[in-house]
């Protein structure tokens, strides 16, 4: 007989070992495959969450007055125009989805309301992604809940000596945003007679993941080399909570796999070990026969290899399931892109074979290193 059918008739022979061993092995290759690809979306999830909590950066007239700029809504002083489209060639960036604005304050309707004219976001060629906020038509305005003054959609309403038609009315923030109406940027420059000027940029800063720097120091120095008539203002709370949320996803898929591989590990070194236990007498007739280490070896490894792989092809399908499955569910802002990571089936393949036979090469040393006599006077009468 050879050797794998030796290994064969032996898996037969014992099968509720055998199940057992390709159960922890199935746990080992599904939960990572699980965890991976849900892991992706729970990232992505995170990025979206933290994305929407809104812009972070604000880019400012460098001769701007701080105290005037939190007093008033908006900075003095302008910056051009064409400054935001200068990080769109800029490699390596710490900014992403730049929005060039000009604020200001005009009257409606016996009332102050912050105008703000924007554009289109731009983002550096490496980083394009969708828009975080929503897109403004010429010679149309969106108004804050509070700016609107009874003003409602449809309706035209006339600002200086512009006519716009209302196209929203937005619901209640809670916040300065409720005093606010959006306009084209070209339609507030026209209003406050400064074409081809800004007085903020708002931007996202780009995750860095070495909590070593300092990142509004390393933000100041590639704004100096871009801007150099702005200034950067970063909103400490809102960044930090985005950072410390981002590495908290990371660590925890991070933190919890190595325990579940070490406790599929230790099942299948216990299961490895149970058998070599019940098949002393048996490698005890092997050495009586004459056949060396490398064969008894080969019996426990081999075994171990092929249930691996088995059990790395069901445990591919069965986490990928599982995460298409329920993934939706538990990450609903990013369902869509839940999907099965074909190139975990290589890593399976290749991985858990070797996983398997590392987690059983302890027991095959010991069964190895066992005196034939006292295998047989054991198992003798």
């Amino acid at each position: 007989m050879n050797l794998f059918s030796q290994i064969l008739a032996e898996a037969k022979h014992r099968w509720v070992h055998t199940l057992l061993l390709f159960g922890a092995l199935l746990c080992a290759a599904a939960l990572p495959v699980a965890f991976h690809s849900s892991g992706a979306a729970a990232q992505r999830e995170t990025s979206r969450l933290m994305r929407d909590l809104g812009y972070n950066l604000r880019i400012l007239p460098e001769d701007a007055a701080l105290s005037s700029y939190w007093a008033q809504g908006f900075a003095d002083g302008s910056m051009p125009e064409e400054a935001v489209q200068r990080f769109t060639t800029a490699d390596d960036l710490s900014y992403n989805h730049l929005l060039a604005l000009l604020v200001g304050r005009v009257d409606f309707r016996g009332a102050s309301v912050l105008l703000t004219g924007l554009a289109s976001e731009v983002a550096p060629e490496t980083k394009k992604k969708g828009s975080m906020i929503f897109e403004v038509e010429r010679g149309t305005i969106h108004f804050g809940f509070a700016a609107a003054m009874g003003a409602s959609a449809g309706e035209e309403v006339q600002l200086g000596d512009q006519r716009f038609t209302v196209a929203a009315v937005l619901s209640e923030s809670g916040t300065i945003d409720d005093s606010r109406a959006w306009v084209h940027l070209s339609d507030a420059q026209a209003l406050f007679d400064m074409p081809g000027l800004v007085n903020e940029i708002q931007a996202l800063e780009c995750y860095c993941a070495d909590v070593g720097v300092d990142n509004l120091t390393r933000l100041r120095e590639e704004l100096k080399s871009i801007v150099p008539e702005g200034q950067v203002l970063r909103m400490d709370a809102m960044a930090e909570t985005r950072e410390k949320q981002r590495r908290l996803s990371e660590e925890y898929f991070a933190l919890v796999l190595p325990w579940v591989l070490g406790a599929c590990a230790a099942v299948v070194a216990l299961l490895s070990t149970i058998n070599v236990r019940e098949r002393r007498g048996e490698i005890g007739i092997l050495r009586a026969l004459g056949h060396g280490s490398t064969k008894i070896a080969s019996l426990f490894l081999f075994k171990a290899v092929g249930i691996g792989v088995n059990a790395a092809l069901a445990g591919f399908a069965l986490g990928s399931w599982l995460a298409v499955t329920y993934g939706p569910a538990v990450f609903p802002e990013t369902a869509g892109k839940i999907e099965v990571e074909w190139q975990l089936l290589t890593y399976s393949a290749i991985a858990l074979p070797l996983f398997a036979a590392f987690s059983a090469l302890p027991s095959t040393l010991f069964a190895v290193s066992q005196d034939p006599a006292d295998s047989l006077r054991e198992e003798g009468p």
